[in-house]
């Protein structure tokens, strides 16, 4: 066990995924008796984790040189600013975080957590491989909130899609497309009633260009706290994650955790996360790296298959989740490397 202390880097305070791993990794290394905090300054540091990256590298150069063991664990990269127009803002802050990453991959880390092999072979394609040692880790969930038992249940004359995003800004609007666009066909291939119901930042804008339906019916609930997200997960027949090349979703996770199997494409960690029963992913029928319209007739056939058997894939989606996406085994995984 560590005498000393580890710095999370840097701190996050907004939503979204790397907030949400870094108060589970929080939670479960102070279970076990490990101090966590976020000063890489202090003397008892033992090791530092990057969560992504940071402007303000003085200070991991600094602890490189008193010796700190430095751990980055890296996400996907920004690449959505070079295929659509996101504006110059958005441009400009996409590369330079590109930058900040690949730096502190290159000259700072001691050792690499990727999210998943995609997130890794995607790094090692565009920038080659990392001067240093790297793993795999996926994400965790919290088996005991995430859970198929509690309030929350599919409705009975209605196909209900999920949809659980944290933002639908800065080019993911292919993404919105693709999910009306599958809500669309299985309405058609099903001939039942289906509901398309999104959780997610999303501008005004993008909201009044989608197409409308009688058939699907589309509801739209923006951001929702993360204690609501079991209730909506156990409320639905099938989560649809949207985001094209995902590195590792927590909603995926967590809806497996639910017990809500998942239903996409392949493309991105997707087809690494979630397998056997535990839902259906299928190819994308086209170039998803230039946003080509994809081909949902597979897609709408493997939703009306997962409809159609919902125990059966209810039931796998849960043991896929507690077989491999438990937060506390994540954890220890984290503190396996952060403290050889």
């Amino acid at each position: 066990m560590t005498t000393g202390s580890i710095c999370l880097f840097p701190r996050l305070e907004h939503t979204g995924g790397p907030s949400s791993f870094q108060m589970k990794l929080i939670t479960c290394l102070e279970e076990k008796g490990i101090e966590v905090h976020f000063d890489p300054a202090r003397k008892d540091v033992e090791a530092i984790l990057v969560v992504g990256g940071s402007r303000h590298l003085a200070q991991l150069d600094s602890a490189k040189k008193r010796g700190i063991r430095i751990v980055q664990r890296l996400d996907g990269m920004n690449w959505l600013h070079k295929k659509t127009n996101t504006g110059l803002k958005h441009f400009l802050r996409a590369e330079w975080n590109n930058h900040v990453l690949s730096t502190i991959r290159r000259r700072y880390a001691d050792f690499i957590i990727y999210q998943s092999d995609f997130t890794r072979t995607w790094w090692d394609e565009v920038y080659s491989a990392a001067p240093v040692e790297d793993t795999v880790i996926h994400n965790g969930v919290d088996l005991a909130m995430f859970t198929p038992t509690g309030c929350g249940t599919p409705p009975a004359d209605t196909i209900r899609i999920m949809v659980v995003e944290g933002s639908l800004y800065g080019g993911h609007e292919r993404d919105l497309l693709n999910a009306v666009g599958f809500a669309k066909g299985l309405a058609d291939l099903s001939g039942s009633q289906v509901e398309l119901v999104i959780a997610s930042r999303a501008p005004r804008s993008m909201l009044s260009t989608l197409p409308l339906y009688s058939n699907p019916a589309i509801r739209w609930l923006g951001i929702v706290p993360l204690t609501a997200i079991p209730e909506l997960d156990r409320s639905a027949h099938m989560l649809f994650p949207a985001e094209i090349n995902a590195a590792c979703p927590n909603t995926v996770i967590e809806a497996m955790a639910c017990g809500l199997p998942v239903v996409s494409f392949a493309t991105g960690s997707l087809p690494e996360l979630v397998e056997g029963n535990a839902g259906r992913i299928v190819p994308y029928g086209a170039d998803h790296w230039n946003l080509e319209a994809p081909d949902f007739d597979a897609l709408c056939k493997a939703g009306l298959e997962v409809f159609n058997d919902q125990v059966k894939f209810r039931s796998a989606a849960r043991k896929r989740a507690e077989t491999h996406f438990d937060m506390h085994s994540m954890a220890q995984k984290y503190l396996d490397i952060l403290i050889p």
